[in-house]
């Protein structure tokens, strides 16, 4: 709503504009009238809107014709003032002021006119016969009132009306020529319908209008208040009222009623609580509240916001499948002004056997916006009523904003939930195939995907000690010398190569030498389409030794040609390494080379297994008997074994690893 509302008085002199202004300040009928009133301000606590009210007064005889189309360009409201006793003065009305008012003002936002017949008390007439016709067929005239500034008639409302023509505008709402609501105003009252009606049954049932009376005049209805409200609907129409719930040709008919008996205030009141401007579109303020997000954060959903979108899921998923048909998802998103997703989220996201959204997949793509363009996130929860249905002051509380990276890195610990992968490789290699088999998609699956539906992402969950997280996969071009930092900032990396391509495996080299090698971010090397043949890499070093030089993990063999699903192992790993950079990863792959694996292998040996049996069959037969057991000698004899025992351990150790 505005802040303040600027009110022009014009018309032919001597029809008493400024001893309007006059009586309404002093309340009482001025005895000397000066050519013009000075501007007054009426402050925001005195008057019925509580906004701040400035009155202009103009007079023929001080001001020029340059200052009047000024003044008309700073109204928000012209009241065009004629005496009731002057014939003249109502004829000036149509021929001179409304042309001239309208020539300075824009086609598209007409200012609104309020017609005021002043010195009513010198006629025992009325001049509405006369300015119904000029009402008729001027669409921007809200309302006409007859008044007298010398008894103080209609002065408070006459100011009052004009108030109300600036806050609560008829134009924007209402058609008077076809005594219907305007489309805009019928397409922003059918999405406030749509998220009121929080089961998606096309019934405001009581519940959901006592919420929504709650939401938007901070009062519930009494029972009877609601059966007289749908009484009033039925009594119209036959199909306002279904199931005893108000259906959304009711909820319109209602609005329609209230403008038409002059209450637009409580159709403002609905339109603005849920973020409509005076033009019905939704305001910056509320599609974009402000959030601050100092640099290295990053941004996630939290908790409630889960729970929300959830709920936003169930109430679309008609067939109960766990899964968005197109037609539940073209539902969904009736709120929004245009369609959010293109076919390219059904490739970046979890899908059903049909290409369906699961709920899964939803839950994900929704994760993504959040952690790529939080702004975008905010716009689509706005468009959703996050804020109304949550009770919120606005969406930004669906926000958590992690703590700095380097915080994590300092602790070792993360409370983030979002880790994101870079996979980089030479055109060709198999990056796609690694995306698309983190959503459980094989070669035959792929192969469906059309180019122009490709992603170049995608999410979907993991499991790392049995915490549930998101890892964001996320295609780089490889584009060599136009890799940006935000191409290269991510929390671990994925280097692909083709083992078939002897060419394949020099660009990850490259890669990594330039841009990660002296870097803290966690790399892995994926040897992709695994069920090929080996190539012998070009490169000057094997994959393997390069690895080994490095000090990187081996070569992560990967196929997507495979019967059922890939295995989802690698990912799980690109996770925990995500969580925990600084870490030792434990080996997941059973290679028999790295650290993990050696000591894993040395303490399952047959030597090892064979020296323990031997140590607790010795134990078995000696018939140790009580005090045996309290002997101290004994407990001596049985620690220096021990020792040994770990040193020869150790010992075997290194010496596998110097040979290895």
């Amino acid at each position: 709503m505005r802040k303040d509302v600027r009110i022009l008085l014009v018309g032919e002199p001597k029809v008493g504009k400024t001893s309007l202004i006059m009586s309404l300040v002093s309340e009482e009928f001025p005895d000397e009238v000066p050519l013009r009133a000075e501007e007054i301000t009426i402050p925001a606590d005195v008057t019925p809107e509580r906004v701040p009210t400035h009155i202009v007064d103009y007079s023929e005889a001080e001001q020029s014709d340059e200052q009047l189309y000024q003044e008309i360009s700073k109204a928000n409201v012209i009241c065009i003032v004629y005496s009731v006793n002057n014939k003249k003065s109502i004829e000036k009305v149509t021929s001179h002021w409304i042309p001239l008012i309208n020539e300075r003002t824009d086609k598209d936002s007409r200012v609104p006119l309020i017609l005021v017949g002043n010195k009513s008390d010198l006629v025992e007439h009325s001049s509405m016969e006369t300015i119904l016709p000029i009402m008729n067929q001027y669409s921007e005239i809200e309302t006409c009132v007859e008044c007298s500034a010398k008894n103080l008639k209609n002065i408070s409302e006459l100011f009052y009306y004009a108030q109300k023509a600036v806050l609560h505008p008829t134009g924007p709402l209402y058609s008077p020529e076809e005594k219907e609501m305007k489309p805009s105003c019928i397409k922003a009252l059918t999405r406030i319908f749509k998220i009121s009606d929080l089961d998606n049954d096309g019934i405001l049932n009581d519940n959901e209008l006592n919420f929504f009376q709650r939401t938007c005049f901070n009062i519930p209805l009494a029972p009877q208040a609601l059966e007289d409200v749908k009484n009033v609907v039925r009594k119209n129409m036959s199909d306002g009222v279904k199931d005893n719930g108000l259906t959304l040709k009711g909820f319109l008919f209602l609005h329609t009623l209230f403008i038409q008996r002059g209450r637009h205030e409580t159709t403002w009141t609905v339109l603005r609580r849920f973020g409509y401007d005076d033009d019905l579109e939704l305001t910056q303020e509320y599609l974009f509240p402000l959030l601050k997000i100092p640099p290295d954060c990053t941004t996630e959903l939290n908790h409630n916001a889960y729970l929300f979108l959830q709920s936003v899921f169930d109430k679309h998923d008609k067939d109960r499948d766990c899964a968005l048909s197109p037609d539940e998802l073209k539902d969904l998103f009736k709120v929004f002004p245009y369609m959010p997703w293109g076919p390219d989220v059904n490739n970046t996201v979890c899908t059903n056997e049909q290409g369906w959204i699961t709920y899964q997949g939803y839950l994900s793509q929704w994760t993504l916006t959040t952690y790529l363009d939080v702004q975008r996130c905010l716009e689509y929860l706005g468009y959703l009523g996050y804020s109304i249905i949550q009770e919120q002051e606005s969406q930004a509380a669906a926000i958590t904003v992690t703590r700095n990276k380097r915080i994590d890195l300092q602790k070792k610990q993360t409370q983030r939930s979002v880790f994101r992968c870079n996979v980089l490789g030479a055109r060709g290699s198999g990056k796609s195939g690694f995306l698309q088999g983190f959503l459980g998609r094989n070669l035959v699956r792929q192969k469906k995907i059309r180019e122009d539906h490709k992603s170049y992402y995608a999410i979907s969950t993991t499991y790392v000690y049995g915490q549930e997280k998101y890892l964001l996969l996320h295609e780089v071009l490889p584009d060599f010398e136009f890799l940006s930092e935000a191409d290269l900032a991510c929390d671990v990396v994925c280097l692909v190569y083709d083992i078939s391509n002897p060419c394949s495996f020099e660009y990850c080299a490259k890669v990594y030498k330039k841009h990660y090698m002296d870097s803290k971010t966690p790399c892995v090397i994926i040897a992709a389409k695994s069920d090929l043949h080996e190539a012998r890499q070009y490169y000057s070093l094997s994959p393997l030794d390069f690895c080994r030089k490095h000090k990187l993990h081996p070569p992560q063999l990967f196929t997507c040609n495979t019967d059922e699903a890939p295995s989802k192992d690698i990912y799980t790993k690109l996770t925990t390494m995500a969580m925990y950079p600084h870490a030792k990863l434990r080996c997941m792959c059973s290679c028999n080379r790295c650290t993990f694996c050696i000591c894993h292998n040395l303490l399952n040996s047959e030597l090892v297994r064979s020296v323990k049996a031997k140590l607790y069959s010795t134990v078995l037969n000696s018939h140790m008997t009580q005090a045996d057991l309290k002997n101290s000698t004994f407990w001596l004899r049985a620690s220096v074994g021990a020792t040994v025992f770990a040193v020869l351990g150790f010992a075997m150790y290194k010496a596998l690893l110097k040979q290895r």
